[in-house]
């Protein structure tokens, strides 16, 4: 019985070793042991300590063995005052469309300081699982990713790719790949057709068709089909968007998209194209103008850029706590509405010339966030495409406008359910009244009070969550987190760094 315990943890070190790019010499290395200890603990022959089950978890990046398998859960003790300085990461949603774009390239494509969160290690081990070899090169995060001469497309991981929803952004680039592949989606058949309709719109043009059935997407490519006219897209959503780029990106014609997101996800992966030898003209624009080539074989080095949502998440988490604290490499072109509208609302700040970022066409800039008193807007607060306001950033204005004196209405129509999980924030004293599905009015300002709150299955809520509880009195508890790791990377602890008092726990 012990055996095969010792042989199971065995296995998931091996299989995390494998997966951060490590021999076992250089794991022996980071452990200060020697590589036949590291071979006996893989084979299952070593008995093992809870701090070198620690150590070694430490040295992989990766949870061995959690105390009771449970759910992670957030304890944070307010209120708090933030100090310092803190860099934004780089985007979540333009590594994700990154990785599925290294689909488009034989040769090897090196990404900069990726953000190591849930939904890239999904896409890493769909990848993987198709012949792909993926690797982190070091402790900056850059990642390398070599794929084979022909891809594996039914070894896919079905695993992996039910939990991530980027999977149907390989699409774009597999229908130059195979005729006939399956794609692996979550979620029940009608939800699968009514998601893939966009996609389709925009892929149809080069052929593809795709049937949602039993919880698989099953493509086929018509090679003779190919786009005649500007492909409109019915929809101006950034992963169609993108879909279509790298479907065009491998046409070796001329493509024009309209109605295209110009979201800056969409500009980064416009500049990797670039970057690949594909001409793409209108980045930062509604029109795309993508003249493909019939191969992609280079060696290629890209930095995605900064995320804007995390860089709102900062200002927001400083709004709320009264902080002063710099947040540098903010991409200002994606925040220079929210900063207008907080502006409007009373917020003080100052900003740093403006610089590029690691792509060298984004631009950056240092923001310093001074305490400041808020009133509510004059007007709505609701999100609009590029260049509006983001719909991610809609739910940060929430516990922003919760401080700020007066009544807020927040108008979400872009999702029918998300509004309701702002609602949560009354448990912590706030006064937000559900007025539809996509609409709360808000009270300010408000006291916030610590108390206990099962995380919301929504990304953004659930930070906003996080951030009021910063600002709460007393000991606030965040229960099962997961959601929040899927699309930040560190961030309670990169909070305790500028001062925050959050501390993770698990029930044992």
């Amino acid at each position: 019985m012990t055996e095969g315990y010792k042989g199971r943890i065995g296995n998931l070190i091996r299989d995390a070793r494998k997966h951060r790019g490590l021999t076992q010499h250089q794991l022996a290395e980071l452990l200060a042991t020697s590589q036949s200890a590291i071979n006996r603990i893989e084979k299952g022959h070593q008995n093992l300590s809870l701090e070198m089950l620690a150590r070694i978890g430490a040295a992989l990046d990766s949870e061995i063995v959690a105390l009771g398998a449970g759910p992670t859960h957030l304890r944070v003790n307010g209120p708090t005052k933030l100090a310092g300085s803190i860099d934004v990461k780089t985007s979540k949603n333009a590594g994700v469309a990154l990785l599925c774009a290294s689909l488009l390239n034989r040769g090897r494509t090196t990404l900069r300081k990726v953000a190591r969160i849930e939904e890239v290690n999904r896409l890493l081990e769909v990848l993987s699982s198709m012949g792909v070899q993926t690797r982190w090169l070091n402790a900056d995060n850059d990642l390398e990713i070599i794929p084979p001469k022909e891809l594996e497309l039914t070894r896919m991981d079905e695993t992996a790719a039910r939990r991530t929803r980027s999977v149907i952004m390989f699409l774009g680039p597999l229908l130059h790949r195979s005729e006939d592949f399956e794609l692996p989606y979550a979620g029940g058949c009608n939800l699968g057709t009514r998601t893939v309709e966009p996609h389709m719109a925009a892929l149809r043009p080069f052929g593809l068709e795709v049937k949602a059935t039993d919880g698989s997407y099953h493509a086929q490519v018509n090679r003779s089909v190919v786009p005649g006219r500007p492909i409109v897209l019915t929809e101006r959503g950034d992963t169609v968007t993108e879909n279509a780029l790298m479907a065009a990106a491998l046409h070796p014609g001329t493509t024009v998209i309209r109605n295209a997101s110009s979201n800056y996800m969409v500009q980064d992966l416009c500049f990797f194209l670039q970057k690949l030898g594909v001409a793409v003209d209108g980045i930062g624009s509604t029109t795309l103008t993508v003249t493909g080539v019939a191969e992609i074989d280079v060696d290629v080095d890209y930095a995605p850029s900064e995320d804007p949502i995390e860089a709102m998440s900062l200002l927001a988490a400083a709004i709320v706590t009264e902080s002063s604290i710099t947040i540098r490499r903010v991409p200002i072109e994606f925040l220079e509405i929210e900063l207008a509208l907080l502006e409007e609302m009373g917020f003080q700040y100052s900003r740093s010339e403006e610089y590029a970022a690691l792509n060298g066409k984004t631009r950056l800039v240092d923001v310093t966030t001074q305490p400041s008193t808020l009133h509510a807007p004059l007007d709505k607060i609701h999100p609009m495409p590029f260049p509006g306001l983001n719909i991610d950033n809609l739910p940060f204005f929430a516990v922003i406008a919760c401080v700020a004196e007066g009544q807020t209405l927040l108008h979400d129509w872009v999702y029918e359910n998300r509004a309701i999980y702002l609602t949560e924030l009354n448990k912590l004293g706030g006064q937000v009244k559900l007025l539809d599905p996509h609409r709360v009015m808000i009270e300010g300002p408000t006291h916030f009070t610590g108390t206990e709150i099962v995380c919301p299955p929504a990304l953004r809520p659930a930070v906003v969550i996080l951030l009021a509880m910063l600002a709460s009195k007393g000991t606030s508890v965040l229960r099962s987190t997961y959601v929040i790791h899927r699309g930040y990377e560190d961030l309670a602890e990169r909070l305790n760094l500028l001062g925050a008092n959050i501390e993770p726990f698990r029930d044992i």
